[in-house]
């Protein structure tokens, strides 16, 4: 099929500009390998934009998941709730560790977990609720920490999104006792993959980077706490290479010009699409007055399944590439042989089924938008 006028991806990783030059510079410096100054400098930055005190790079959101699944000592008999709808790694990294996912289900608001299905879904076994902020907006943290206080439980941040959201004027990573980053190349910083853990809890901290080097103290050891490093706990490889620091910090020191990019597109898009939206019963994102969001996506919520593809097609054809999202976890073969059934998460079937992302990245020219909405007011 022609396609008449210019394609639009749903996504292109973009430079910030200093990028090669740091990368360049990390090699000069004769240190490859995890946490040289590259990395240390990122620290330093997070650490400052999220206003916390401990920040560990990682090779990636998923390995910062399964650290703080160790981190927590979760294991065989122990539950941890988490929403349905989010990416695998929430789960497998508890599951890895023996504990029983529980799936709870989102509001249709926000999509993130709903705090009612939390409460009815905590037993005496929860250890962990993990807190998913979908799109980077904020879930209901004031209930959570309330209901994981009185079940004992722990809240885990999974902050993959939500790298300069904010919930009640806190920066989201705060809130939990530890909380995970993405860097992925659709996130809005990256270094193409890696992540970060924040560690809230001050008693988790040194073993924190314990197991972050094979389960050693070699950290201490360059720091001249201790004359020698050896095998102190279990533990595995989750440093990122100094290279892909000096590539990630390029881009954390020019965030506050992504962000004001992004912020510009998103607001195009709500405002251009309004009307449209409005005629069709389309939806579109809900960010709660309290929360400040990162501006991470741009999903539009279709009355029906049908409807949603009909609309995807039309793109498609038209050379604009929109993408659904996550697939139901209860509803997955790993989902049913845990026991998840149709039915166990409603809001999160139907959302998954009417659930579009449009075109939605740092370097989406204004060309671009303005091809895609042309498009999408056509249909």
């Amino acid at each position: 099929m022609t396609v008449a006028g210019p394609r639009v991806p749903f996504n292109r990783p973009a430079l910030a500009g200093r990028e090669m030059e740091y990368m360049h510079d990390a090699v000069q410096r004769s240190h490859l390998s995890g946490d040289g100054w590259y990395t240390r400098r990122c620290h330093e930055l997070l650490r400052e934009i999220l206003a916390v005190q401990h920040v560990l790079l990682t090779t990636s959101c998923t390995h910062a998941l399964e650290m703080a699944a160790i981190l927590l000592e979760v294991g065989p008999g122990d539950e941890v709730i988490l929403p349905s709808f989010t990416f695998v790694s929430s789960a497998n990294a508890f599951v890895l560790r023996g504990a029983r996912p529980v799936f709870a289900d989102i509001r249709l608001d926000t999509f993130n977990l709903d705090e009612e299905d939390v409460q009815r879904k905590i037993t005496s076994r929860t250890r962990v609720i993990v807190a998913v902020h979908y799109g980077g907006v904020a879930c209901e943290m004031d209930a959570l920490q309330e209901i994981a206080r009185a079940a004992g439980a722990v809240i885990v941040e999974d902050a993959a999104h939500a790298l300069f959201g904010s919930y009640r004027g806190r920066p989201l990573g705060q809130f939990g006792a530890l909380a995970t980053l993405s860097f992925h190349e659709t996130k809005n910083i990256t270094c193409g993959e890696g992540g970060a853990l924040v560690v809230n809890d001050p008693r988790l901290v040194d073993r924190a980077e314990i197991l972050r080097e094979k389960g050693t103290n070699r950290s201490r050891f360059f720091r001249g706490e201790v004359d020698k490093y050896s095998w102190v706990d279990i533990g595995s490889s989750y440093l990122p290479s100094d290279l892909l620091a000096a590539f990630l910090l390029a881009q954390l020191e020019e965030s506050e010009r992504s962000q004001r990019r992004r912020r510009e597109l998103w607001e195009t898009y709500a405002g251009d699409l309004a009307d449209w939206a409005a005629a069709r019963g389309v939806r579109l994102p809900v960010v709660p007055a309290d929360r400040e969001q990162p501006f991470h996506l741009f999903p539009l919520l279709f009355p029906s399944l049908a409807d949603r593809e009909q609309f995807r097609v039309r793109l498609q054809d038209a050379g604009v590439y929109s993408a659904f999202h996550y697939l139901p976890l209860h509803l997955s073969k790993m989902g049913r042989s845990l026991g998840g059934q149709p039915g166990d998460c409603p809001v999160t079937e139907s959302v998954s089924d009417c659930l579009l992302r449009l075109p939605f990245f740092t370097g989406l020219t204004n060309a671009e938008q303005r091809r895609a909405i042309e498009v999408i007011l056509e249909s």
